[in-house]
């Protein structure tokens, strides 16, 4: 790798290298955008292209959103619980990003950019909450504005700052590359770990749709909890016999069961996060007959359909 290569492309082409850069990153892509608006907001002031840099970032940001707002609107939950695949806690990813839709509105898309994660789950739910796209385009349009407006901004006041490092980061290439390959790896090494942990806590017997059914049809029906957010079970319907819950509000919500009976937590996330989260903290609290549903809201449903209920 020559990171004078990639300095003199900024320099020859820095509104096609961002509107690229951008693009990319902001289309889920592990590309680090942040040097690069920074390196060309240095060159703003002599180049004469802050404007067109900024068109650009907006642009491609832009594009990249409304992508993902079509497939949140086209597939729903399926596309956000995708992305929150990757995440080291998917069950946090799909629970937070609905409930900042919930509680910012429109505004979470201007915020978006500003908090690492979000900004790509972000438009999916959008979509699947079938935002209006004129309302989507304008929130997404001026937090982008911000976010990459305060990006370039940052690398003009920094601008000599930002050409002694590049300046010091090509005398010393070998070591600079070194460094950012080992701070890499080691972020890549925590960030496995923490999810083999999640993994391993996560390991819990579950319960089966049918189980789940004959168990419900029972003299002693569980308690069923259903952590999906108010927006999903609006969309998507409520379970019948379900009671809606939060990992934040749990021992409210179980206060007046007898701690043997049996209670089934359910989500729509992937690996059964949440609902194994709730499962674990309600074992914590002296339950003993506490199982997450397999599968969750979407094998239930798959359930009921080939029951013909």
């Amino acid at each position: 790798m020559d990171i004078t290569v990639i300095t003199d492309a900024v320099q020859k082409n820095p509104v096609g290298v961002i509107f690229a850069n951008v693009l990319l990153q902001q289309l889920g892509l592990p590309v680090p955008v942040l040097p690069t608006l920074l390196v060309a907001g240095s060159l703003a002031a002599s180049s004469g292209q802050a404007i067109p840099m900024l068109a650009a970032a907006v642009l491609a940001s832009v594009i990249a959103d409304w992508i993902w707002y079509l497939a949140g609107r086209a597939f729903g939950y399926r596309v956000l619980s995708g992305l929150c695949r990757l995440s080291i806690n998917p069950g946090s990813c799909v629970s937070e990003t609905e409930a900042r839709f919930v509680r910012w509105g429109v505004w979470s898309l201007v915020v978006a950019k500003f908090i690492p994660g979000f900004s790509t789950v972000a438009p999916p739910i959008a979509g699947s909450l079938r935002m209006p796209l004129p309302s989507f385009v304008a929130a997404a349009g001026l937090g982008a504005a911000i976010w990459a407006g305060a990006a370039i901004l940052a690398g003009w006041l920094m601008r000599a700052e930002i050409q002694a490092a590049l300046d010091v980061i090509g005398r010393h290439e070998t070591t600079a590359i070194a460094v950012i390959v080992l701070g890499i790896l080691a972020w890549l090494v925590w960030k496995l770990r923490q999810k083999y942990l999640f993994e391993q806590q996560a390991a819990i017997p579950r319960i089966t749709p049918a189980e789940l059914m004959a168990a419900m049809r029972s003299d002693k029906p569980p308690l069923l909890l259903d952590f999906r957010g108010a927006a999903l079970i609006a969309q998507a319907g409520a379970v019948a016999g379900a009671s809606q819950a939060n990992l934040d509000d749990l021992p409210g919500a179980v206060s007046r069961w007898p701690k043997h009976d049996p209670i089934v937590t359910l989500c729509a996330c992937p690996e059964d996060a949440t609902a194994v989260r709730a499962a674990l903290s309600l074992n914590k609290l002296g339950y003993t007959s506490v199982r997450p549903l397999k599968g969750g809201y979407e094998s239930w449903v798959r359930h009921l359909e080939l029951q013909g209920a």
